[in-house]
């Protein structure tokens, strides 16, 4: 018997059953997308979260979980995945236009 969930899935609206659906039919979308899709409609199915990390190839449970919190939170924005780690930009796209300009620009050698 599994626990209670602290943060079950809310109900999908039909924009989102939509779109849930459509992409976890696609061929040509990130896998990582398509593989949470189709968590999400296994536990809006009614499956339990391991069954449904199961039915994907995945083990954790708990990753479900975490992934149906964020829905809730975020909607279908949740699908895309977020930074993965590493090291943060330096720049920023604004700051990053401003130095490949300066590179481009030809030198002036009497105001550089």
């Amino acid at each position: 018997m599994s626990r209670r969930k602290k943060d079950p899935l809310r109900v999908l609206t039909v924009e989102e059953q939509q779109a849930l659906t459509r992409l976890s039919r696609s061929q040509a979308a990130p896998a990582v997308e398509v593989t949470r899709a189709k968590l999400l409609l296994a536990v809006a199915r009614g499956d339990d979260y391991q069954d449904a990390a199961r039915a994907v190839g995945r083990r954790s449970g708990d990753a479900v979980a975490h992934l149906v919190t964020r829905f809730n939170r975020e909607g279908t924005a949740a699908l895309t995945p977020h930074h993965g780690g590493g090291r943060r930009p330096t720049y920023g796209p604004e700051a990053r236009g401003r130095i490949v300009a300066e590179a481009a620009r030809v030198p002036t050698p009497e105001v550089d």
